[in-house]
């Protein structure tokens, strides 16, 4: 059997068979406190293909952080070949403040790909990219919706990669969206770099979601297994295909007032069904908000109080509306049922 190589981060060794908590600085802040940006490594017996995940990127969403927990408690990890680069939180400095952005006011997913004698959110960028990224054959970014948003489970992808919408399938969450690489983040930056990275969305920034952590750390073993670094005992496939939205639009609000929400994340709906309604705070008006379009909401607001124009519900249009309820009312199923999320797993 042929061995597998030390792996090097951070001035640190991991050897074969081995897992290391690297701490990489990155800053200090005023107040002479270093902050470090901190790399887990599990570096497998065997050889076999170098994977990042990573999470926190945004300081405020937090479900990242907790996917990430999960997947090293994987037992599944005991015999990995190849390397796993996990960083559950990027952003230390947004997480402290739970706060999207850094101290500089900048959002790093827009840095990238930064540079060594750059502002601090590109001096964190820079580090991320050429320290873990760049190491890496391919990657998965872990993220959540912003702040009073929730997202349905998705991974997003770039128009016309037929290899990542593959990878996507193999991922197994409910729904697949078309997103365009935008200027500065961590897919483009990647990209140019030779390295694929799936974005996944799941959840409410600083809160935590059940359902939508058991679709990413699902999501994750199962790609590792596809690749090759973990084996298939305890990595169940999809049950469902996910659903492909090749386009989607955010309904908003036609009037400022406290909004009563009537469909959830997930639910699919008709053209013309009523999504929530907003009155204002005597009761003298309400107006509806109706469906544009049939499919499914992969995303919504969660706060009670909105102004007109607000983004109220993401709705994603679906080839056929009654094959792609039945195939994620089966993911759904899959992912409430599995054993492998009996509370007793959840460590």
């Amino acid at each position: 059997m042929t061995k597998n190589k030390s792996f090097e981060i951070g001035g640190q060794t991991i050897a074969p068979g081995t897992r290391k908590t690297v701490d990489i600085p990155v800053s200090v802040l005023s107040d002479h406190t270093p902050i470090s940006m901190s790399v887990h490594v599990v570096n497998g017996k065997t050889p076999g293909p170098a994977m990042f995940v990573s999470g926190g990127i945004h300081g405020d969403e937090v479900i990242g952080v907790e996917i990430i927990r999960r997947v090293l408690a994987s037992p599944s990890l005991r015999s990995l070949k190849g390397t796993l680069l996990a960083v559950p939180i990027v952003n230390a400095f947004g997480l402290i403040n739970h706060s999207r952005y850094l101290p500089d006011r900048r959002d790093l997913n827009r840095c990238f790909p930064g540079s060594d004698s750059g502002s601090l959110a590109g001096r964190l960028a820079n580090r991320f990219l050429s320290d873990v990224v760049a190491r890496a054959d391919f990657g998965i970014d872990l993220h959540s919706a912003a702040i009073h948003r929730t997202n349905y489970p998705q991974v997003r992808i770039s128009p016309g990669d037929d290899e990542m919408l593959h990878l996507a399938e193999i991922f197994g969450a409910p729904v697949i969206m078309k997103s365009d690489l935008r200027e500065g983040s961590l897919r483009q930056a990647a990209y140019r770099l030779g390295k694929p990275v799936l974005l996944f969305e799941g959840g409410e920034g600083l809160r935590f979601d059940e359902f939508a952590i058991r679709a990413g750390v699902a999501g994750v073993l199962r790609v590792m297994n596809h690749k090759g670094m973990i084996s298939k005992r305890g990595v169940a496939k999809p049950k469902g295909a996910p659903q492909f939205c090749a386009s989607s639009k955010w309904v908003r609000a036609p009037m400022g007032g406290l909004l009563r929400v009537y469909k959830s994340d997930g639910s699919f709906v008709r053209k013309g069904d009523l999504l929530a309604a907003v009155s204002d705070p005597f009761g003298e008006q309400e107006m509806e908000v109706l469906a544009p379009f049939s499919g499914i909401i992969v995303g919504r607001a969660v706060m009670p109080i909105v102004n007109e124009g607000d983004a109220l519900f993401h709705i994603g249009r679906v080839k056929s509306m009654v094959e792609a309820e039945g195939a994620v009312e089966d993911l759904e199923h899959q992912l409430g049922d599995d054993p492998m999320f009996d509370e007793d797993e959840i460590i």
